[in-house]
């Protein structure tokens, strides 16, 4: 019985051909799992040592065609982020930062998100955190919101008014009332 060496994955195999073809292979592979920022397949393409000159190329020719279009993903990344998780402005900043985006592109981003949506998604955030909470303490439920809207990037003065608000709501005075 022989055994035969294990084949690495796809992944792990590098493409034949000269170094555009390599970084192109890299990047479209990379372009199927997600939309990613110049600034991400770039890094991408300098860890998988690929020359900066065959980057380059390639990357000019993706976002020629569409394929790449940071202004499009920070835009679509701000909104999903900002209305299905929940984040601040600030915490969508954060992240479009990590993500390799130009600042004027990031500011354009943001514009989407006004204080009134940022508040809205606060209150959402913490009513809905509040009823899986139901169990415990007034004072610990309180504690447990505000440190889940910092943690989503939203500033202390906004998180003791939203929580006090939802808490309000909930009617759960004992608590409102000791929150300042």
């Amino acid at each position: 019985m022989s055994v035969d060496a294990p084949v690495p994955p796809e992944d792990e195999l590098d493409p034949p051909g000269d170094p555009e073809s390599v970084a192109r292979a890299i990047c479209l592979r990379a372009l199927t799992q997600s939309a990613r920022s110049r600034a991400e397949l770039s890094a991408l393409l300098r860890r998988k040592g690929v020359p900066d000159s065959a980057a380059a190329a390639v990357l000019d020719r993706l976002s020629a065609v569409g394929l790449i279009d940071d202004e499009a993903l920070a835009n679509t990344f701000a909104a999903a982020a900002h209305q299905e998780r929940g984040l601040s402005r600030r915490a969508v900043a954060v992240k479009l930062r990590q993500r390799g985006i130009d600042e004027p592109v990031v500011q354009s981003a943001l514009a989407q998100i006004d204080g009134d949506s940022e508040l809205a998604a606060a209150h959402a955030l913490a009513a809905r955190k509040l009823r899986s909470l139901a169990g415990l303490e007034p004072g610990v439920q309180a504690r447990r919101l505000v440190g889940l809207l910092a943690r989503r990037g939203y500033s202390p003065g906004l998180a003791l008014r939203v929580v006090k608000d939802v808490i309000t709501e909930a009617e759960l005075p004992e608590v409102s009332d000791s929150i300042t």
